[in-house]
């Protein structure tokens, strides 16, 4: 038993010490350029090819092939992504969300590639560089983790690298060349990449799907370092690899037992599931979620009309065998759910291909059982549906990055633990339904499908909910503060896109007439999600040419080829727009004109009644202290009374905004913090979307629209998610109040200068009924004229009932319109 216990220790420290390099690469490049690497398993992948191919194939001796993989093509992987990639990102300032993508396209490119030089078969005569002793490979990972400890911490580098890691900016202004901190960082990375790939491919499975999804699993160790702890990355890797190598000698019984075995092989996974849904994201709420596409005009008639003819060309031009076609209609479904999840929620979510495989298992389970395969479908669509509300529960309250993560982290642990494990999937088989067996009405039938979730989708993008989707993909501390219910919404964005993606995936597994978990695979999943983000992920025909361009590349004799070209496009999304901004855009209206002459009664009228508070809104001795001890609001206590303007001036930095933030519920002071009352009762806990629906209005000091909608619909979103009962009359009040009433009622936000974006941020707080208004610098961009106009409308809305709270520089109009002026210095009220 003791020598039993030894050898499982030495072979987990091997699979230790192999996890211990990737989360070392990981971290080392997420701080010199803040990239989460996804694409670090494919680099892996190509570098252990190449290694087998020199050696192998080439015949070179065992040293040198070593240091021409290590120290010139891994590097040079590294510089090449560096320059060709993700420089240009950082130059156009792009968000993590958009540096996230283009890993995915870079993991799709390698892997699409290597399939074309390699062959999708597995190899398993890759030679060994390092001896079966692991003690060797966990010295090779310590002696390298020391390194680069001291090269971080006593290295002239070293500090160059903490300074772009702390601020990247100021590193520049200070003589840093971050670029070439930024090279270094991919360098290493990708040289860690290599010695993984090289050290692991003699003992597993080498081919272009396996490894790389290997190593993604294995991010679990850099998630539990925080993406920082080289020492905390280093001990989990070899904690968790001794763990599962000892686990194999369990044997459990019962039903339970094949569920629990497979557990106890994956640890990696569940490592992964756990780093990602419990323990605090990586990334942060309001900066990395996928940006809003440019907004294109409606889709013309005419070209529905001949893609709806291409679609119903195979009924009368094609044989009688439609084994392609019918695959398409199936897969546009599954992809329809991220265009729900992706193009309107603005949500990274890379586990589609998971609940489409769920759809497709629990279709086949019930058809097995006896229950009619259509019906067998009708109820699998739910069942996963319910999956996905149970794994999205915990997933929503994340954001961008630490969201990626989650959603990849559910798919693996599907697939590893119930799409690929026989005990699930054994004996398994998929037929179609009576009276659509024929190919023909099979895709006739899919067609239908497919016309009903496209009109679906289209309704739900149209609506009240598909407005507040795109509020909360623009800006989402805005939409939180228009009222919009982050949670819920996203919520039910993933129970629907669940659903779709398992009906596309029963549907898919009816084509084939059978259940493969190759083709719901993870990897293929993030495949899917490149091929809607590269097209237009908000547009409704992404779908139909993703699925068509897939199905119809992959069904050549190049296997790989659409994996090449969709992962070449999503790497270079910083330098190419979705295919589908090339459409015809909306005809646009003309500048809107000054909105001077605006009076008292117009004021009076724009503004919706509403029940006045009889005490207002105060704050009671609040106090707000950062991380790190830094005092930022210091026993403040504030009344705010009806129909009263009352202005809070100071120096920046004085904690205004901070003071904002409370009362309208974006920041919670903590225990002891103080309170905030609203006629005397206590909505402190409250979050943003409450307080709006209690009638609390705000604007934002950095100006905060929703430029996919157009100006209209961002009054609108004001008007629906605000307080009381709705009024779409106040609509056309608030738009004629600020001279927006015009045909730039049609126009996208994003399209209008700053002075009229004031102005329609101004409406859409208004829109929603408010009885309390907190203006932060409301005059920034406007002109003297706009200027005047707004202290005007002001005055009558307070006279109105109104209560208001301005932080403005403008003294003259703080002298204007205010009846109680407070200093603000160092967090605290001065008088």
């Amino acid at each position: 038993m003791a020598s039993l216990t030894y050898e499982l220790t030495l072979a987990g420290l091997a699979v230790g010490s192999a996890a211990a390099l990737t989360g070392i690469g990981l971290i080392v490049t997420y701080r010199a350029t803040g990239v989460l690497n996804l694409a670090h398993g494919a680099v892996a992948m190509v570098c252990a090819y190449a290694w087998r191919q020199l050696v192998v194939v080439w015949g070179w001796p065992l040293p040198l092939a070593a240091l021409f993989t290590l120290l010139v093509i891994a590097p040079g992987i590294g510089l090449a992504l560096d320059r060709g990639v993700f420089r240009p990102l950082a130059l156009r300032g792009s968000n993590p969300a958009q540096t996230l993508v283009a890993t995915i396209g870079v993991f799709v490119l390698l892997v699409g590639g290597a399939v074309l030089w390699w062959g999708p078969g597995a190899r398993n005569d890759v030679p060994i560089l390092l001896g079966d002793d692991p003690w060797v490979q966990l010295a090779t990972v310590v002696a390298l983790a020391l390194l680069v400890g001291a090269v971080t911490r006593w290295t002239r580098f070293g500090r160059e690298l903490r300074a772009v890691v702390d601020n990247r900016p100021l590193a520049v202004l200070s003589g840093i060349d971050a670029d070439r901190v930024a090279a270094a960082g991919w360098a290493f990375g990708s040289f860690t990449a290599g010695l993984t790939g090289v050290l692991l491919a003699p003992y597993v499975r080498l081919d272009p799907y396996g490894m790389p999804l290997l190593v993604v699993e294995v991010i679990a160790v850099s998630v539990l370092a925080r993406m920082r702890s080289l020492p905390v990355a280093v001990g989990a890797a070899l904690a968790i690899g001794v763990a599962q190598a000892q686990l194999t000698r369990l044997h459990p019984e019962g039903w339970t037992g094949p569920l629990l075995q497979a557990v106890g092989a994956n640890l990696f996974v569940v490592a992964l599931l756990v780093a990602a849904l419990a323990l605090p994201g990586v990334g942060g709420k309001g900066r990395d979620a996928l940006p809003p596409p440019v907004r294109s005009g409606r889709v013309p008639t005419a070209l529905w009309l001949v893609v709806g003819v291409l679609l119903l060309l195979p009924l009368g031009l094609a044989g009688s065998d439609l084994h392609t076609a019918v695959q398409v209609p199936a897969l546009a479904v599954i992809l329809l759910s991220l265009v729900l999840v992706a193009g309107r929620g603005g949500q990274i979510a890379l586990g589609q291909a998971a609940y489409a495989g769920l759809g497709a298992l629990f279709t086949a389970l019930l058809a097995g059982a006896g229950i009619p395969v259509l019906l067998a479908l009708g109820l699998a669509v739910p069942a996963v549906a319910a999956a996905g509300f149970v794994t999205g529960w915990p997933a929503i309250r994340r954001h961008g990055l630490a969201l990626a993560l989650a959603t990849l982290a559910v798919g693996v642990a599907v697939s590893r633990f119930v799409l690929t494990q026989p005990y699930a999937t054994a004996g398994l088989a998929l037929g179609r339904p009576a009276g659509f067996s024929d190919d023909r009405a099979f895709y006739a039938l899919e067609l239908a499908v497919l016309a009903g979730c496209l009109a679906l989708v289209a309704a739900l993008r149209r609506g009240r909910t598909g407005r507040a989707l795109a509020a909360l993909r623009d800006h989402e501390p805005g939409a939180e503060a228009a009222g919009v219910p982050a949670p819920r919404l996203k919520l039910l964005v993933f129970v629907l896109g669940a659903a779709l993606a398992a009906l596309g995936g029963g549907l898919l597994g009816m084509g084939l007439r059978a259940f493969d978990p190759e083709a719901y695979d993870p990897v293929r999943g993030l495949l899917w999600f490149a091929a809607v983000l590269v097209l237009g992920a908000d547009s409704l025909l992404t779908p139909l040419a993703a699925a068509a361009l897939l199905t119809t590349l992959d069904a050549g004799s190049q296997a790989g080829a659409a994996a090449v070209l969709i992962g070449l496009l999503a790497a270079l999304t910083g330098r190419l727009p979705p295919l589908a901004d090339l459409l015809p855009a909306a005809r646009r209206g003309r500048p809107p004109p000054g909105w001077g002459g605006r009076s008292r009664a117009a004021a009076h009228r724009a503004r919706p009644r509403g029940p006045a508070p009889r005490a207002g809104l105060r704050a009671h001795d609040l106090s707000l202290v950062r991380p790190g001890g830094v005092v930022v609001l210091s026993h403040v206590t504030l009344a705010l009374s009806p129909a009263r303007i009352t202005a809070l001036v100071g120096p920046n930095g004085a904690g205004k905004s901070t003071l904002f933030d409370c009362l309208a519920g974006a920041l919670h002071p903590g225990p002891g913090g103080g309170r905030i009352t609203l006629d005397g009762i206590d909505v402190t806990a409250r979050p943003a979307p409450a307080r709006a629906r209690l009638g609390i209005a705000r604007t934002f000091q950095q100006l905060v629209v929703f430029p996919s909608l157009t100006v209209e619909e961002n009054v609108r979103l004001g008007e629906e998610q605000g307080a009381g009962p709705g009024d779409p009359a106040g609509v056309e009040r608030c738009l004629r109040l600020f001279g927006l009433a015009g045909p730039v009622r049609h126009r996208a936000a994003a399209d209008l200068p700053t002075g009229t974006l004031r102005r329609v941020e101004l409406a859409r707080a208004l829109a929603g009924r408010p009885h309390t208004l907190l203006l932060d610098e409301p005059a920034a961009g406007l002109d003297a004229a706009e200027t005047a106009v707004l202290a005007r409308i002001l005055t009558a809305l307070a006279a109105d009932g109104l209560t208001v709270l301005v932080i403005e520089h403008d003294p003259d109009l703080v002298a204007g319109i205010a009846h109680v002026v407070h200093t603000m210095e160092g967090g605290r009220i001065l008088s």
